[in-house]
């Protein structure tokens, strides 16, 4: 049943398992579905509509269909849609035996009513463990923290602490760290799997464990959070309180999860929308995502016809210079968006900071400059030969290096300015760059226009 292919194409037989499905072939269902990937399983079950996945719950258990669930990769205005189609009960019990931060992550998108419905319905320990993470604010570690961890005393044995291992390992996310806390739980080590495994049964946790713990703050950025793991190459990182309490674990499933989402976000910034359109988003929807950007940048616009309306005269005189007002605006934007993806870039991966934004700021200058002076000789030469004025390829060229060096030093200057700001830089996006940039370049141009009428004329 399942193909052997190389690229990234559906790796099972759909249209058998939608047949299984609708003959009411249980068995046989099961025997192919749950042999599958959970990352399969949930491609299969995104592609179905609601009519299928009414049969699949049928068919399946909440406690399967939770692996399921964990696995989709939908958009999280979604899955309050895949929820309504469950039975309230059904959803509720697959919710509560989900990974606590994947259910929370669900949970968080609902509106308060719809999660209330579920809640009410769970046990008491698990209702007030979702609510514990419910009340983390949003994009900080501990909202994508899991509270199934394993933890050891310090002062205990390692046979003691292999006991705790294999009666927590089952409702754990992952035991490759065993994380060490004192009497109060504060997190005062780490140890791995291995060196539980390799050593005496006698030997004490402390003596063996390492106490240079990297550790995330509950009120970390995500950010911040996904900096560490790839700094380090962890795969699971302790998440405390103020107290230096062990408070959860953030996994690196979670923090490739919260790159994805960063990048999209910043990407959607840079673009100027305000987050990046499902392709199954109605037309309505995406509009309204766009349009407020594509509004300020309207009136922004506007500013640059107001601008040449002031030269007009110039304009008249010599109507040759408005043929060279796009190659100018489009090159001095171009210029200021590369800019601005290298300064964006920069202080997301955390290569920027202190002397680095001065040293960023100095090298940018230089290579405006050097890629002003550049397009400037090979635009005074086409338009000489082109125009047989080199008056005007002067001019051009002028305005053209001018313009770039402004457009690169606003492209990385911006984003630092707004970062110092507590901004996310990203919202420098490309658009503003360029609409600034139009701005900047058709005063310079104009302006130098202006100066030199009289040879111009």
């Amino acid at each position: 049943m399942i193909e052997n292919r190389n690229d990234n194409e559906v790796q099972y037989d759909e249209e058998l398992l939608r047949q299984l499905l609708l003959d009411g072939n249980i068995e046989e269902f099961r025997e192919h579905y749950l042999a599958l990937h959970p990352y399969d399983q949930a491609q299969f079950y995104e592609k179905v509509g609601p009519d299928i996945r009414k049969i699949i719950f049928l068919f399946l258990s909440p406690q399967e269909l939770a692996l399921i669930f964990e696995a989709l990769e939908i958009d999280n205005s979604e899955y309050e849609e895949y929820l309504k189609e469950m039975e309230t009960s059904y959803a509720a019990e697959m919710l509560s035996v989900m990974d606590t931060d994947d259910a929370v992550d669900v949970l968080n998108e609902l509106d308060e009513e719809h999660r209330d419905s579920f809640l009410e319905m769970m046990d008491s320990e698990t209702v007030e463990e979702f609510h514990e993470l419910l009340a983390y604010e949003e994009y900080t570690a501990g909202a994508i923290m899991t509270t199934e961890y394993v933890s050891i005393l310090q002062n205990s044995t390692v046979r003691s602490a292999m006991n705790v291992l294999r009666n927590e390992a089952p409702n754990a996310e992952t035991i490759y760290y065993v994380f060490v806390v004192d009497d109060q739980h504060r997190l005062t080590g780490v140890i791995s799997l291995r060196d539980l495994i390799v050593s005496s049964e006698d030997t004490l946790i402390k003596d063996i464990m390492s106490d240079r713990v990297v550790y995330a703050n509950v009120t970390a950025d995500q950010e911040d959070v996904a900096q560490i793991f790839k700094d380090y190459d962890f795969l699971a990182v302790p998440v405390v309180d103020e107290n230096n309490e062990l408070v959860g674990i953030i996994t690196v499933d979670d923090i490739i999860d919260v790159i994805d989402e960063e990048a999209s976000d910043d990407y959607s910034k840079l673009a100027g929308i305000s987050d990046v359109d499902d392709v199954n988003v109605n037309p309505f929807k995406a509009a309204s995502k766009r349009l407020p950007w594509l509004i300020i940048l309207l009136f922004l616009g506007m500013i640059t016809a107001t601008l040449m309306g002031q030269f007009e005269a110039t304009l008249d005189k010599v109507a040759i210079l408005a043929l060279f007002i796009p190659l100018i605006s489009g090159t001095s934007g171009n210029s200021g968006t590369q800019a601005l993806a290298v300064a964006v870039r920069g202080i997301a991966t955390g290569e920027i900071d202190g002397k680095n934004k001065l040293k960023l700021l100095f090298r940018e200058i230089s290579t405006g400059l050097i890629t002003g002076i550049i397009c400037a000789l090979v635009v005074i030469g086409i338009i000489f030969f082109w125009k047989h004025s080199l008056i005007i390829g002067l001019l051009v060229g002028a305005a053209i290096c001018c313009s770039i060096v402004v457009a690169t030093i606003a492209g990385s200057f911006i984003p630092l300015l707004i970062h110092k700001m507590g901004i996310d830089p990203a919202v420098a996006s490309g658009p503003f760059i360029t609409t600034l940039n139009d701005i900047t370049s058709i005063l310079i141009y104009l302006g130098l226009a202006s100066m030199l009428i009289g040879q111009l004329g």
